[in-house]
């Protein structure tokens, strides 16, 4: 029995939290043992933020873990979406490092002071460095495998407190070579560096919140339930992340001539598809309406689509084009080669593919369309060969 991919991606995110902060409890022990060597009390109050920082990670934690739990009759979605509410204290925690690191280089501008055992702090500034680097590294990586962009906020996080620990060698250079003043500018410029940082995170987690998805995923949905036999067209199309797991909801047209078991079979068949070609969709909600029996084709004079690509394809949307060896023969039942069908599975091709997939196209359907609209017919071509 194939593993539930939900609970994949949730396990992943579990397991990637833990090495965060196995590696991140590790480098404060490491910058603890510098503290201890030094007696600096600078090095023991940066030491102690970054104990602080660690402990970001625990609320993201609480919130993967609550995600295993099943859905109730009051939480119906299960409880994904505190993994969100994670985010939000994550951003927060982000906000407030940025507020620290302005106040701290404002204090240093107005009243200056030389740094003290410079070799230590240096050491422990790689440390930071390199152990916050590796963390945000991996996070954000998971974060954007699995769908979470909480996870992602966090690493980003991480990445700022490596970016700090970086400004401290900087500020050290400046020390050593008699120019203390570059301590409060460099603080001040990564300051701003974690404003960026902080709105772009802040969007990511607010999207999540307010149920908003990345438009092509809502086209990919449209078109792969599209592709599904016996769904004549896609109306009324929701989705909506809930933590790192995707819900979709969507109504498909039916022809109105099937009976009830044969709509909830090719309903069946919409959310089984959408559910494999979808990365993270959890669950897809199908209901089905009944369409039209007929099917009218567009008259040439309208629009030279219909003389070069099937139906669902008669759109402006951009093509690629693809070699022609990946379209084989197929023969209808009178034993006539099936020009449509092999239309179908053409563009269906170069619909999926991209450059450098370049190759001479098949004839087209109906020469009498194409000599209605020579231009149109180039058009297209030009589409179709523009890789």
């Amino acid at each position: 029995m194939a593993a539930d991919p939900a609970v994949m991606s949730n396990e992943a995110g579990i397991r990637t939290i833990w090495l965060a902060l196995l590696a991140l409890g590790l480098t404060t022990l490491i910058q603890i043992v510098i503290v201890a060597a030094s007696g600096s009390v600078a090095l023991l109050a940066d030491t102690i933020h970054n104990i602080g920082d660690t402990l970001n990670s625990i609320p993201l934690l609480i919130a993967f873990y609550l995600a295993r739990r099943a859905a109730t009759r009051r939480y119906t979605y299960g409880f994904g979406r505190a993994e969100d509410v994670a985010g939000v204290l994550i951003v927060l925690s982000i906000a407030v490092s940025a507020g620290v690191i302005f106040w701290e280089a404002i204090q240093k501008l107005l009243d200056p002071q030389p740094m003290q055992h410079v070799p230590w702090v240096v050491a422990a500034a790689i440390v930071g460095f390199l152990g916050n680097e590796a963390v945000a590294l991996l996070q954000i990586r998971t974060g954007r495998k699995i769908g979470s962009e909480a996870m992602i906020a966090d690493g980003l996080h991480a990445r700022i407190d490596g970016l700090t620990s970086l400004a401290v060698l900087v500020a050290a250079a400046g020390t050593v070579l008699g120019v203390p003043i570059l301590d409060p500018i460099i603080g001040l410029l990564i300051g701003v560096a974690i404003l960026f940082i902080t709105r772009d995170a802040t969007m990511r987690i607010w999207y999540r919140l307010m149920d908003a998805v990345d438009p092509t995923l809502v086209d990919q949905l449209e078109h792969f339930a599209g592709e599904v036999p016996g769904v004549q067209s896609v109306d009324k199309l929701r989705a909506r992340w809930v933590g790192h797991q995707l819900f979709a909801e969507l109504t498909i047209l039916v022809a109105p001539n099937l009976s009830v078991a044969e709509g909830h079979a090719v309903a069946a068949a919409t959310g089984r598809t959408l559910r494999e070609v979808i990365s993270h969709l959890t669950e897809a909600t199908v209901h089905v309406h009944s369409g039209s029996d007929t099917y009218e084709q567009p008259d040439a004079s309208e629009t030279i689509a219909p003389a070069i690509l099937p139906l669902r394809y008669q759109t402006n949307l951009a093509i690629s084009a693809a070699p022609m060896g990946a379209a084989g023969l197929i023969y209808g039942t009178d034993g006539q080669v099936a020009w449509d069908e092999i239309w179908q599975g053409f563009c269906e091709l170069a619909l999926a593919g991209g450059p450098p997939h370049r190759g001479t196209l098949l004839e087209p359907v109906s020469p009498e369309q194409v000599a209605a609209d020579p231009e149109g017919y180039k058009t297209v071509l030009r589409e179709l060969e523009r890789g």
